[in-house]
């Protein structure tokens, strides 16, 4: 795998949005946050453009994500925002150029194509926090210092107050994020690749039975079948007022997905809340059902 190059506290940071846009001043506010934390930080050129609700046209995010890449001056490069239109960008995107220039690259919600695009090409990337998130919350700033600054092989996550079924142990590659992103590549040339994988899932504001078609969906597209195991995160408002004719999210994801009859790990703290733990899309990880911890296997940066 292509891995960027570890980070430090003195990093210039890349800030993109290749999916939504947002107010110039909201965007100068949590840049003006984010700079606090220490990092120097460039701005792309269209973050601040608009195009319906996406951030200016689907070329010139591409050309920002391969440009961010590109510059020798730049680190590392955490996204804005998600929202929508990152799947719009990627027949624009030059990935020969960004497998030449590896770096630290750091999103989630609709960055999910991205991230997963990218790790099918051989790069680790990571499903973490973005400009806009609340890094006052301490596990979501430290596991995010942490995976720039230390991301090590045996660098670990401990999963002992998650729920789980089909308990084993399993091993594999980290893919996923957010659940709607991954079936809509399904059927196009930029399909997630679950082969012999860790599956990570998390959603926000789908009904239960949104969640069922889903997942269904990628059950019935045999997405599932060599996947190693499937780790749940935050169901952000998932929920309903009540359940006279649903079931709950939790039931929906124990129906489906405990018949696969692989390990199944439900409530890790990753997704649209908070804590929102980074994991390296792409990085070898293995799970031991005794002491219920996840360790990578490799260092996700050099």
């Amino acid at each position: 795998m292509l891995k960027g190059k570890i980070l430090s506290n003195n990093s210039t940071l890349g800030i993109i949005a290749p999916a939504s846009c947002s107010p110039r001043d909201s965007i100068d506010t949590y840049v003006s946050q984010f700079e606090t934390l220490g990092f120097n930080v460039v701005l792309g050129n269209h973050i601040y453009d608009k195009n319906g609700y996406l951030c200016g046209n689907d070329y010139d995010r591409a050309k920002e994500i391969t440009d961010m890449f590109e510059d020798d001056s730049i680190d590392g490069i955490v996204c804005y925002r998600g929202g929508y239109g990152s799947i719009r960008t990627l027949p624009h995107i030059n990935m020969s150029s960004i497998k030449k220039n590896p770096k630290f690259f750091c999103g989630y919600s609709d960055i999910t194509i991205l991230l997963n695009y990218f790790a099918n090409n051989n790069l680790i990337t990571f499903h973490g926090p973005m400009v806009k998130s609340d890094f006052n919350d301490i596990l979501t700033l430290s596991y995010f210092k942490r995976m720039m600054f230390n991301p090590s092989k045996g660098t670990i996550y401990d999963l002992s107050n998650c729920a789980k079924y089909n308990n084993d142990y399993f091993s594999g590659r980290l893919m996923g994020g957010n659940l709607s992103m991954i079936c809509s590549s399904i059927g196009t040339p930029y399909e997630v690749n679950l082969d012999k994988s860790i599956l990570l899932l998390e959603e926000i504001n789908e009904a239960p039975y949104v969640i069922d078609r889903l997942l269904t969906q990628l059950i019935l597209s045999s997405k599932l079948n060599k996947c190693k195991a499937i780790l749940i995160g935050h169901m952000t408002g998932c929920s309903l007022d009540t359940y006279e004719e649903s079931f709950t999210t939790l039931e929906v994801i124990k129906k489906r997905l405990i018949p696969l009859n692989i390990p199944i790990i439900y409530g890790i703290p990753f997704g649209h809340s908070y804590p929102n733990l980074i994991f390296p899309i792409g990085c070898k990880a293995t799970y031991d059902k005794n002491t219920s911890k996840l360790v990578l296997c490799e260092n996700a940066l050099k």
